[in-house]
């Protein structure tokens, strides 16, 4: 694959783009197709499918992305070449997945899941910011069924090439797509699964969960845009995911915490006050420490100063009725 862009694997942006091409090309989606130019792996073609049960639903949307030298340090540009309605045409537009809000971009994301986001950007409103477009619903629905109609003309022969062969990919998925609903379907439920459905299924389930993670980004991210205040996002993944605990209390997910659901764990009601009497006494355990027992031993070195004083005037009382 290397040898096919000519390019210095040496290079870790280069080096990190051709593991994100290598990734899309081993776990291809129906949802859109993007492929580097092979002058120049830093700038990439693509096309996505418009959003389900929207007014973009059916349409096949060209663009281009441009990677940065230092890419995934920093964000990619985006540029829309078919119209659609929502965004300008070869016009950089403004989200906050790219260059126009460096502060929201985050080094874990990718070419993939800047285009699952990109889909999931297609129905939201334009709230002003650039390149962005408001056209009504009908007329976002005509450009819909006329970006299927043929590819936009852009660049040279070679970059018109890719977008013509993304084209009739993106239209080829579009024509199979009813052909595997039936075949599943129509699956009886007596006989065991074929691997084409079980693999059919799996790309669903990996499907769900890509527009599962763009909808998490978009809305942070949009939030984020809104707000400057807001933190910005962070690419979600499950190893990152932890479920929120009180300062100084172990998380059930830590090692040496088990889990209410694990087994030889008593479950319902008996399991929760389990893991609340652990929580309780580890904020206690908190409580009095080290403040605490700051404060004992200084009340302990007060009281022996005034025992050794009362004893010290006693004494030297004695020491003159004796004499």
């Amino acid at each position: 694959m290397s040898e096919k862009y000519n390019i210095n694997m040496k290079n870790p942006a280069v080096k990190r783009i051709m593991q994100e091409l290598k990734e899309m090309q081993n776990n291809p989606s129906d949802d859109y197709m993007s492929l580097p130019l092979e002058e120049n792996v830093f700038e990439w073609q693509f096309a996505i499918r418009g959003p389900r049960d929207t007014e973009f639903e059916g349409g096949i949307y060209h663009g281009r992305i441009q990677l940065p030298a230092d890419y995934p340090l920093k964000p990619p540009s985006f540029m829309l070449l078919t119209p659609n309605g929502r965004f300008e045409t070869q016009t950089k537009i403004c989200l906050s997945i790219s260059n126009y809000h460096p502060e929201h971009w985050q080094p874990s994301w990718s070419v993939r899941s800047a285009l699952v986001a990109l889909i999931a950007f297609m129905p939201t409103k334009p709230e002003g910011a650039v390149g962005s477009l408001d056209y009504s619903k009908e007329e976002r629905s005509a450009l819909a069924i006329k970006s299927r109609a043929h590819p936009p003309k852009f660049g040279n022969t070679d970059r018109q090439k890719l977008i013509n062969e993304i084209h009739e990919y993106m239209l080829k998925k579009a024509t199979l797509a009813p052909e595997l609903s039936s075949v599943t379907d129509n699956q009886d439920a007596s006989q065991p699964i074929t691997p084409e459905v079980e693999d059919q299924a799996n790309a669903v389930a990996v499907t769900s969960g890509e527009h599962l993670q763009a909808e998490e980004m978009v809305g942070d991210a949009h939030e984020s845009h809104l707000n400057p205040d807001i933190t910005p996002p962070i690419a979600r993944t499950s190893a990152e995911l932890r479920p929120h605990t009180e300062p100084g209390v172990r998380s059930p997910t830590e090692p040496g915490v088990r889990s209410p659901t694990e087994p030889g764990v008593p479950n319902g009601d008996v399991a929760n006050r389990d893991h609340e009497t652990r929580n309780n006494l580890t904020i206690n355990r908190q409580h009095t420490s080290p403040d605490d027992r700051g404060l004992t031993l200084l009340a302990v070195g007060l009281s022996v100063a005034i025992i050794a004083l009362l004893i010290k005037k006693f004494l030297k009382s004695y020491w003159w009725i004796g004499a």
